[in-house]
């Protein structure tokens, strides 16, 4: 049967030792690369505009994700206010950039884990936690001690420390990063930050490191390992190209890869020239085929239908 691995590390006593050292951090904040060393302890916020707790937008069984994750029971999303990149074409605007949520303590957020379980979710998926990573790892600290046994999503943008990443191991089931661009012109422009390219190549493979390659049951359900999504931009502004070689070269051949094809202009895409439209039937064709041409064959299966999407 399979168990996740937090369960071992709790019964290692690791746990909790994870959760102190992630909360220090939380002093001079480093849990992302933006690193602002704001005392978060304090109340005092950085560009995350987060303090001391977490801030939950929504939680529900999700049923629009991969469907090795959706399941019959759907993915258990928490959806986390704010964002430490703040794309401004993001899609969740009102979310990471206008803080819709309610705050919310560890004790409550570990209880929010163990309703999206007794409902039948297969996951717990925590949407957009790179800034939040001492929060969530108390919450499952407290709820792994309470009878949370489901797999541990960490759905993020892609800009994630290593160091903090570290901590996760042994404590994150399935790694659900983006791989959003390969250009660090386009990523200072569109998220200021310069060094997206290079932190997210380096989360990537330190994420591969701890999980490996995605493992799936006999039910079709994922249960461990590494998925990355690409989503397909205008004009080749995602650099599909360098994105895919990176994945085959650097990372697996064998990697799980979702080319995602719903971009559309939101939050304040209009005000940039390439953002401002909607990607053709042509440009997500192209970037399927070279996935397919770098040696990454193992897609998403909703990619299959890149002929008839439009």
């Amino acid at each position: 049967m399979f168990e996740p691995v937090y369960l071992k590390t709790l019964r290692q006593g690791r746990l909790s030792e994870k959760v102190s050292r992630a909360r220090d951090m939380l002093g001079e904040c480093r849990v992302c690369p933006r690193k602002c060393g704001v005392n978060r302890l304090e109340g005092e916020t950085g560009f995350c505009g987060l303090g001391e707790k977490a801030v939950v937008s929504s939680i529900n069984p999700h049923f629009g994700e991969e469907s090795l994750l959706v399941g019959s029971g759907g993915s258990g999303t928490i959806f986390f206010t704010s964002c430490n990149l703040k794309c401004i074409f993001c899609q969740n605007y009102e979310i990471s950039h206008l803080m819709e949520g309610q705050e919310t303590d560890s004790p409550t957020l570990g209880h929010l884990m163990r309703r999206l379980q007794e409902t039948g979710c297969h996951n717990i998926n925590f949407v957009t936690p790179s800034h939040l990573v001492p929060q969530i790892l108390e919450a499952v600290d407290w709820a792994a001690q309470r009878g949370l046994s489901v797999p541990l999503v960490y759905n993020t943008g892609g800009y994630d420390s290593v160091e903090t990443l570290e901590l996760l191991d042994g404590v994150v089931d399935i790694y659900m990063p983006d791989l959003k661009f390969m250009d660090p012109h386009i990523t200072k422009e569109l998220m200021d930050a310069e060094d997206y390219p290079e932190i997210a190549k380096r989360a990537i493979l330190e994420m591969q490191r701890q999980v490996g390659e995605l493992q799936i049951d006999d039910s079709g359900i994922a249960r461990r390992g590494l998925l990355v999504r690409h989503l397909v931009m205008p004009k080749g502004l995602s650099g599909t190209v360098e994105a895919m070689r990176f994945l085959a070269e650097r990372v697996s051949r064998n990697t799980y890869v979702n080319i995602m094809n719903q971009y559309r202009p939101c939050g304040r895409a209009r005000e940039h020239e390439y953002t401002s439209r909607s990607i053709t039937r042509e440009e997500y064709s192209k970037a399927v085929d070279m996935a397919l041409e770098a040696g990454i064959t193992r897609l998403d299966q909703r990619t299959e239908f890149r002929s008839r999407f439009f």
